[in-house]
């Protein structure tokens, strides 16, 4: 995920390694953040591989005379940005967090691909949400059953089931928000001038 995360960040122009942490750890929050010695690593690798390229601004004076990196995509990472934003397959337990960086790099593919990235994402939060409605009948059907038969050992008790069943739907709740999200980025997508 950080390597599309990245190249999506340095599709909008080139970037010293300190912003690109700056912005990865304001979208992922206060505790996945991404530290150096996770980034640089990263961004070797990226530039091993032809991704990006590393340009150095000398920093005489200030900091210790060191020299500073500012990170560009190449050609190569452009194509690759280009492939890891079609992906919908890759990732799975990841793809709510991956999408909202998807998201911020809607400029970078067609209005067309767009429309498909949200119609994808629809669907997955969709099948989240009938999973969960499942899941649930399923536990309430299942208790019946263990409460009719009297099994003791197996029984739910009503606080512990409702419990299950408040977290469960809080679950359903989240996904209909980000159900609501794509439609409302679906919407946006099919308003004139855009």
């Amino acid at each position: 995920m950080y390597e599309f995360i990245i190249l999506a960040q340095l599709m909008h122009g080139p970037a010293h390694g300190y912003l690109i942490a700056k912005i990865i750890n304001d979208m992922i929050g206060p505790f996945a953040r991404i530290s150096p010695g996770r980034l640089y690593p990263l961004l070797a690798k990226l530039e091993q591989n032809g991704l990006i390229a590393a340009l150095t601004e000398d920093q005489r004076g200030q900091q210790g005379d060191r020299q500073m990196h500012i990170y560009q995509i190449t050609e190569a990472g452009q194509m690759r940005f280009q492939i890891l934003m079609r992906d919908t397959s890759s990732n799975p337990g990841e793809y709510q967090r991956l999408f909202a960086h998807k998201v911020t790099a809607f400029r970078f593919i067609s209005p067309a691909e767009r429309l498909r990235l949200i119609e994808h994402y629809s669907n997955y939060c969709q099948a989240h949400i009938f999973h969960l409605q499942g899941e649930m009948e399923d536990l309430a059907r299942d208790a019946a059953v263990t409460n009719r038969q009297e099994l003791v050992y197996h029984r739910l008790n009503d606080y512990s089931l409702k419990s299950i069943f408040n977290v469960m739907q809080h679950s359903i709740d989240q996904w209909q928000l980000e159900l609501r999200w794509a439609n409302s980025l679906r919407e946006r997508e099919k308003e004139p001038g855009d």
